[in-house]
């Protein structure tokens, strides 16, 4: 009998330790950092499809969850006191979109207040050109990439299956002095003339990396695109690469590659 109890006590201690590592899993996600898996091109060269990150929750000082106080400075979130952070131009973001509330990442361009407009596929903030520098070509493989086996856009397009697609290429130098990799495929795509947008107060302005080939703020909720977006739907900042899978997807190891482990997300 003794034998018995001491085998049932066994049981009820492993199931114990389980469900509280469990809840601390759960906790860690939650609260400090959230696992994010990219699943399109819209940040090339910046961040690649089958990239694995995490994305700091703590990065502007918001724990995403319900608030339990009877005013929050911002609605679902609580504000940590020993944490000051504003998002800042040239992060790179995971936010919820506003209408569908899918999960998006991109990079952040316009500050409430900012004007922001598109002339030739160049970038003027608040009037002000954010110049371009030539960084040669970004070349990679035309296939169907990750678990949506979708075929990359090229400047050289038609490009074959198994030919080399490429990119125009130029790193771009924001208003605050943050240097990042733009990729151009069309000399006068979509969004490359734009009218002005003006960010509303509590809202931000973000756009993809792959200037062509992002449906970003660029692009109005109604047509598809992000729009505007609330101060609230900002999930955190990327910062760093944990690993990058070629593959369809992240389980496959031998098509993780090399150059990307604990890459920082600049």
């Amino acid at each position: 009998m003794a034998s018995k109890d001491k085998s049932d006590g066994g049981i009820v201690e492993t199931v114990k330790t389980v469900v509280y590592a469990l809840l601390i899993a759960g906790l860690f996600r939650t609260l400090l950092f959230q696992p994010f898996w990219i699943p399109s091109e819209s940040m090339k060269d910046t961040l690649l499809i089958g990239d694995f990150l995490f994305v700091n929750k703590f990065a502007y000082g918001y724990s995403k969850y319900s608030c339990p106080f009877a005013a929050c400075p911002i609605s679902g979130r609580i504000k940590i006191p020993f944490i000051s952070g504003d998002p800042q131009r040239g992060d790179v973001v995971v936010f919820h979109h506003p209408v569908s509330g899918e999960d998006y990442i991109k990079r952040l361009i316009g500050l409430p207040g900012d004007k922001i407009q598109m002339k030739n596929g160049l970038l003027y903030i608040n009037d002000v050109l954010a110049p371009q520098v030539p960084a040669g070509v970004f070349k990679e493989t035309y296939e169907a990439q990750g678990s949506m086996a979708n075929s990359p856009r090229c400047s050289n397009a038609p490009v074959g299956n198994g030919g080399i697609c490429e990119k125009i290429r130029a790193i771009e130098t924001l208003p605050n002095g943050v240097k990042h990799d733009v990729l151009n495929i069309d000399t006068n795509g979509y969004a490359d003339n734009t009218d002005v947008f003006t960010v509303p107060e509590g809202n931000y302005f973000f756009m993809g990396d792959n200037r062509d080939n992002s449906m970003d703020s660029r692009y109005s909720q109604a047509a598809g695109g992000v729009g505007f977006v609330p101060a609230e739907y900002l999930e955190g900042r990327a910062d760093r690469i944990m690993f990058s899978s070629a593959g369809s997807s992240l389980f496959q190891f031998w098509t993780w590659r090399a150059d990307r482990y604990f890459k920082a997300v600049e």
